[in-house]
C-alpha cells in the first residue's frame, strides 16, 4: 500500500513538489515562531528575583559643577538626609543608569584561573539597593561601610556568574582578576551571591551579573536614585517629592518613574516583534491550508474515474478517504525530513546561544503542528472522495 502511494506521488511529482516546498517553508517559519515562544515561556517561568511594586526611581541629569570630591559627597548626603525625613520613603539607594527595566546596558569581563568570562552585566549600586528591590541573598552579605576600607574591591555576583566561575566550589572570599584592559589588572573579592534578577523584563534571561558599590568617585556620574516607598504613597506625595528634589537640584532635570510601569513597558517592547511575526505566520498558515485543501480538491476532481473504479470493485468509502489522507501525510513527512535537517543545525551550531532543549522542543511542536494542519485540511476532501458514487463517476468518465 505504501509503495503504491509513493508511486502515485512520484507520478505527480511536479504538482507535489510545489506542495512539499510550501510545507517545508511553513515548517521553518513555524519552527522559528515556536523557538521564540518556548524561549520566552521558559524565561517567564523563572523567578523575577526582585520586587518592583512600590519602588520608584528619580532620574536626574545634574549639571552642577563640583570642584572637589568632598563637595560631591556632601551635596548628595544632604539630599539623602532630606528624603529620609519623608515618612513615605522606606529606603533609598543611588545606582548607575542600567537599573531594572531600562534599555541601558553596561558589560565587563573577568579573568579567573586563566579563563575569560564575558559578557557580564556590570552594576554600580548603593548599600540599600538590595533592600529597595528585596533581592534574594543566597550567600554572604550585601555592601556596607566596611567595604570602604577593604584592600580588595568588594563585589556581589549573581547565581549564574557564580556557576560560571566556581561551579559547585566555594565562592565567598574568592579573589578574581578584574581586567578592565590588558594593562591594568586588579583583584576583586566576592562577598555575596544573589539570585538571578530578570532586569530586562519577564521574557528575557538575567545573564551573568556583578554588583559594585558606589564610591565617592562615582557620584559625579550617577543619575539614578532608587527609592522604596510605603503603599500609601500617592500622587500627592509624588508631587511633593518632585518639588523637593527639583528645588534642591536646581541645575538638574528631574523625572520620577514607577518600576511597575517600566516593567509593563519593557514587556510590551519585548513582545511586539513576536506578535508581528506570529501575525505574518498566521497568514502563511492560512495560505498553506488553502493550498493543501485546493490541491486535494483538484486531485479528487481529476481522479473521479479512478475513485469510482475502486469503489466499483469493492473499495469502501473509508479506504478511499484514508488513501487521500495518507498521501497528504506522506507529502508532509517528506517536507518535514528536509525541514528537520535544517532545524537541527541550530542546536548543533549553537545559533543565538540558546539552550539545545529550546530548539528540540520547538522542532517537536512544529512537527506536531504541521501534521495536525495537513490532517485537518485532508479530512473534508477525503470525505468528499468517499461520498462519490461509482456509477456516477464511471458515467462521467
Amino acid at each position: 500500500m505504501i509503495k503504491h502511494l509513493f508511486k502515485l506521488i512520484w507520478n505527480k511529482k511536479k504538482q507535489n513538489f510545489l506542495l512539499i516546498t510550501e510545507i517545508f517553508i511553513s515548517f521553518l517559519v513555524i519552527f522559528g515562531v515556536f523557538t521564540s515562544l518556548v524561549y520566552y515561556y521558559r524565561n517567564y517561568k523563572k523567578p523575577m528575583g526582585l520586587t518592583y511594586n512600590n519602588v520608584w526611581v528619580i532620574n536626574f541629569q545634574n549639571n552642577k559643577q563640583f570642584h572637589t570630591t568632598d563637595s560631591v559627597t556632601q551635596y548628595y548626603a544632604t539630599l539623602t538626609a532630606m528624603l529620609k525625613n519623608m515618612p513615605q520613603i522606606k529606603t533609598l539607594s543611588y545606582a548607575s543608569s542600567n537599573i531594572p527595566f531600562t534599555s541601558s546596558t553596561n558589560t565587563t569581563r573577568l579573568i579567573y584561573k586563566g579563563r575569560e568570562i564575558r559578557p557580564i552585566n556590570f552594576y554600580r549600586t548603593g548599600d540599600n539597593y538590595r533592600e529597595a528591590f528585596n533581592m534574594n541573598l543566597l550567600e554572604g552579605r550585601w555592601f556596607n561601610q566596611d567595604d570602604v576600607v577593604s584592600i580588595n574591591r568588594s563585589v556581589v555576583i549573581n547565581a549564574s556568574l557564580r556557576e560560571s566561575l566556581f561551579g559547585n566550589g566555594r565562592a565567598l572570599g574568592q579573589l578574581i582578576d578584574d581586567s578592565q584592559d590588558d594593562k591594568h589588572v586588579r583583584k576583586i573579592k566576592v562577598i555575596g551571591v544573589v539570585q538571578d534578577v530578570k532586569d530586562k523584563g519577564d521574557y528575557l534571561p538575567s545573564g551573568m551579573a556583578m554588583y559594585n558599590r558606589v564610591d565617592t568617585g562615582d557620584m559625579r556620574y550617577i543619575s539614578k536614585l532608587v527609592i522604596k516607598v510605603s503603599p500609601d504613597a500617592d500622587a500627592a506625595f509624588e508631587s511633593k517629592l518632585y518639588k523637593t528634589v527639583a528645588s534642591y537640584m536646581k541645575e538638574a532635570s528631574v523625572e520620577i518613574e514607577h518600576f511597575s510601569k517600566k516593567r509593563e513597558s519593557t514587556n510590551r517592547s519585548t513582545l511586539i516583534p513576536i506578535i508581528i511575526f506570529s501575525i505574518v505566520t498566521a497568514f502563511l498558515i492560512i495560505n498553506v491550508s488553502l493550498g493543501i485543501f485546493g490541491v486535494l480538491w483538484y486531485n479528487i476532481n481529476r481522479r473521479r474515474g479512478e475513485i469510482g473504479l475502486r469503489r466499483a470493485v469493492g473499495a469502501s468509502g473509508g479506504s478511499v478517504s484514508s488513501q487521500l489522507i495518507t498521501e497528504s501525510l506522506i507529502l508532509a513527512t517528506l517536507s518535514l525530513i528536509i525541514g528537520v535537517f535544517f532545524a537541527v543545525q541550530f542546536p548543533l551550531l549553537h545559533v543565538f546561544n540558546m539552550e539545545a532543549g529550546i530548539y528540540v522542543t520547538a522542532i517537536f511542536l512544529a512537527i506536531l503542528f504541521i501534521y495536525t494542519l495537513v490532517l485537518l485540511c485532508s479530512l473534508y476532501p477525503g470525505r468528499q472522495a468517499a461520498a462519490i458514487y461509482p456509477a456516477v463517476a464511471l458515467h462521467e468518465e
